[in-house]
């Protein structure tokens, strides 16, 4: 038995046969054609006009497949295509050198492939195919090549250096068992594509030209490739793959149905998120968005914390991911239980109580506005809210505000893009729940952090094992905080979640459905679970 590792695109497994793909190499004449420069010209504009037309019957194609959303990878390729830049590549390269427009396409696209692979932001550098994809394209309709088709009839593992994401979505999906690929990037639209179709992948491989037709294992929990599997290897994997259907067919039958109760009754199911990796994870379990985006973990990584441009690019990352499924960040909530090494907090005798949430941001203006600034620059690539931990008085909330106000303008006039933002409260003190309709009139949203509000609803340290026979996440005063809360919420017209663990009690989804919960954001492998229980909930039914 042979083991490779890669970087996982998603969490399932694939057995099958390896089988490689070799994308045919572009053949065309380095001699020049006889033909003027702006004769090339007139070719490559009639190659271009034809690649235009084959990427709307993509997108199309993709549409049915993939949804709206990741289909909007192709008109993003037709964006590319018509680019100023790219187009004075071409045609300088003909004017000055005299050569085939196929040279010239292809140098370009290399040339920007080039720019872009060498750039910072990981975002950025996953565009390096997308050009090359494109210029690829150009030239087979110069040359009258066509599109390659799959050399192979039995279902199978995909290998190969790279896949481009007009292969990926071209491609049988009941011949394609997973693939594995040398180069990609996990935050490629290739990537984003497969996570979407639900096929097992891991990108940076050392692939091995003597794995053709072996029997493999793609294991993208643990992102490893197993290549001749050893029987009981076999076994363990296959026992798992099951269990991966049965999620997958619960799965198939709530996909993009609405979380609409038996009486019609409707909620949000969201999902919370811990980094960049579980957003995968919650577009597994199609959760309809990230309802809480924990940002602490970009200050939990290092020695230093994270700069703008850092979080702008993970901000990014998420929301173009999620593909205009609102994705909900939490400002900072260091404090308590949650220590960074970036930050010499110092010593609290009651830190449950001391320097946490926006209280932590508000001391440290300069990191605070470093983050709204990144968050604010990310909302242009999606649906993207902003929430504010730890409240607990109106005067935070309103400092807290002014802050980001002070950051837009200061974008506006550096000239940065600013998209729509939503603004929201995590209510999880007992003085933001009392205080709900005064915080209504400053917000577009609340979210109940249901952990620390039972935490200090009842005074009790939820960290201490020996007062979990006293911890009641249930207790009557917590519920009635919370169903005031909504009231509030409702009355000013702002949408109210529940981001804490009693979101994911099944046995309370009928609960809070009925006092007007609007969102429920739960860890992603409890979406499909509470889906399931609103749709078979009939509230028309007299309670008990």
């Amino acid at each position: 038995m042979r083991v490779a590792t890669g970087d996982s695109i998603l969490g399932g497994v694939a057995i099958g046969p390896l089988r490689f793909y070799r994308r045919r190499r572009d053949v065309f004449s380095e001699a020049p054609s006889g033909l003027t420069p702006e004769e090339e010209w007139e070719r490559f504009e009639r190659a271009r006009e034809r690649s235009l037309e084959q990427l709307s019957a993509l997108y199309e194609k993709a549409l049915e497949r993939v949804g709206e959303s990741n289909a909007a990878i192709f008109e993003i390729h037709k964006v590319m295509l018509g680019d100023e830049n790219y187009l004075d590549s071409v045609r300088g390269i003909l004017e000055t050198q005299g050569t085939t427009a196929e040279r010239a396409v292809t140098a370009t696209g290399d040339n920007l492939a080039a720019v872009f692979a060498d750039m910072d932001d990981a975002y950025m550098r996953a565009r390096a195919t997308d050009v090359q994809d494109i210029s690829r394209r150009v030239v087979n309709n110069l040359t009258g090549a066509g599109e390659e088709e799959l050399p192979w009839e039995e279902p199978a593992i995909l290998v190969a250096e790279d896949l481009a994401p007009s292969e990926t979505v071209r491609i049988d999906r009941g011949k394609l068992l997973g693939f594995v690929t040398r180069h990609g990037s996990a935050h490629s639209h290739t990537a984003i594509l497969a996570r979407t179709m639900n096929i097992p992948a891991l990108v940076g491989v050392d692939i091995d030209e003597s794995w053709e037709g072996c029997l493999a294992v793609l294991d993208g929990h643990s992102g490893c490739l197993y290549v001749d599997p050893a029987p009981e290897l076999l076994e363990a994997m296959t026992a798992r793959q099951r269990g991966d259907r049965k999620r997958e067919s619960l799965l198939s039958g709530l996909k993009r149905k609405p979380n609409v109760t038996l009486d019609g009754a409707s909620v949000e199911v969201f999902a919370n998120i811990g980094s960049v990796g579980d957003v995968g994870l919650a577009l597994e379990n199609d959760a309809g968005g990230v309802g809480l985006l924990r940002s602490e973990f970009l200050y939990m990584e290092g020695e230093e914390p994270p700069d703008e441009n850092e979080q702008f690019a993970v901000y990014r990352r998420v929301a173009e991911t999620m593909a205009g499924k609102k994705v909900v960040i939490r400002t900072l909530d260091l404090g308590a239980d949650k220590q960074a090494a970036c930050f010499d907090s110092g010593h609290e005798d009651n830190p449950a109580l001391g320097l946490r949430g926006i209280r932590f941001c508000l001391e440290h203006r300069e990191i605070f506005k470093q983050q709204l600034r990144a968050i604010l620059r990310a909302s242009v690539f999606g649906a993207v809210a902003v929430m504010f931990p730890m409240v607990a008085s109106v005067r935070e909330l309103r400092d807290a505000k002014e802050l980001l106000e002070e950051c837009r303008e200061e974008l506006a006039r550096s000239g940065a893009a600013l998209g729509d933002l939503e603004v929201g409260v995590m209510v999880e003190t007992p003085a933001a729940a009392l205080i709900a309709d005064e915080l209504a009139e400053e917000v577009d949203f609340f979210s109940l952090g249901t952990n620390d509000l039972t935490q200090y609803t009842l005074a009790i340290d939820r960290q201490n094992p020996r007062l979990a026979p006293f911890y009641d996440a249930q207790h009557p005063a917590v519920m009635e905080l919370i169903r005031h809360t909504v009231e509030a919420g409702h009355r000013h017209g702002c949408w109210v979640g529940i981001c804490g663990d009693l979101g994911a009690d099944l046995t309370l989804a009928e609960t809070f459905l009925r006092m007007g919960i609007d969102e429920l954001s739960v860890p992603p492998a409890a979406v499909l679970p509470l889906r399931k229980r609103i749709r078979g909930m009939d509230l028309s039914r007299k309670k008990g």
